[in-house]
């Protein structure tokens, strides 16, 4: 248990730390901003917060349900391309609109997002470390790989958000660790590419174009692209 417990700890403090910073800035942004574009269309802000709030509340409902015999998929095997369909896509996406649809000011989303989150965490505290819960892609998962995504759902769409509201970048160190793991597979970054953290997340995830010749030093250093979705 002892194990389980470490594997949990920097993922859950992640999901924390990124979830905080969120609120917070769901709560200097004006109602004029939640009709502002995003790099994910048909996307406006208020659509993909409303995906993001759907995201990091889903794990308290699977934790809410029998647990499967034991785990089946990683955190990356998670982000697997094959899982995305287009239908799949679409379901998500007309989810998120339809969320969103009822017009509530940034400051109801704010506590919305934060009775969320904290609810999730709540979950996660009164199971043990090692529990194992099922996606909706019908995978067993345990709660610290699964957590891995969740701070992967907040931490990139915060990046989404901060470009759509013309702000500078607030991801968390702890956010920003938990990803570039997952996207390098614990491996340094190398060294020629002269990128930092948050350089790195938003070029593995296509936020940044990359060049053929970064291209290749990623490709040589077996740094994955993960197909994001919730």
């Amino acid at each position: 248990m002892t194990e389980a417990r470490e594997l949990l700890t920097p993922p859950r403090n992640a999901f924390r730390d990124e979830c905080a910073r969120l609120g917070q800035v769901l709560r200097t942004i004006h109602q004029r901003d939640l009709d502002r574009p995003t790099d994910c269309p048909p996307w406006t802000v208020a659509e993909l917060l409303a995906h993001v709030r759907t995201g990091v509340a889903r794990l308290a409902d699977m934790l809410a349900a029998p647990a499967p015999g034991r785990a089946q998929v990683d955190a990356a095997g998670y982000f697997g391309a094959a899982k995305f369909t287009p239908q799949v896509d679409t379901d998500r996406i007309d989810a998120a609109r339809a969320q969103a649809g009822g017009g509530t000011d940034p400051s109801t989303l704010a506590v919305e997002f934060d009775r969320a989150w904290q609810a999730t965490l709540d979950a996660v505290d009164a199971q043990p470390a090692d529990r194992v819960v099922r996606t909706r892609h019908g995978d067993a998962m345990t709660v610290p790989e699964f957590l891995r995504t969740r701070v992967v759902e907040v931490g990139v769409h915060g990046l989404d958000l901060a470009a759509a509201l013309d702000r500078e970048p607030w991801l968390t160190p702890a956010a920003g660790q938990v990803i570039a793991d997952l996207l390098t597979g614990g491996r340094p970054v190398p060294p020629q590419l002269g990128w930092d953290r948050l350089t790195l997340i938003q070029k593995a995830t296509g936020r940044r174009p990359r060049s053929t010749a970064e291209q290749a030093v990623l490709d040589a250093a077996g740094i994955r692209l993960l197909a994001f979705a919730g």
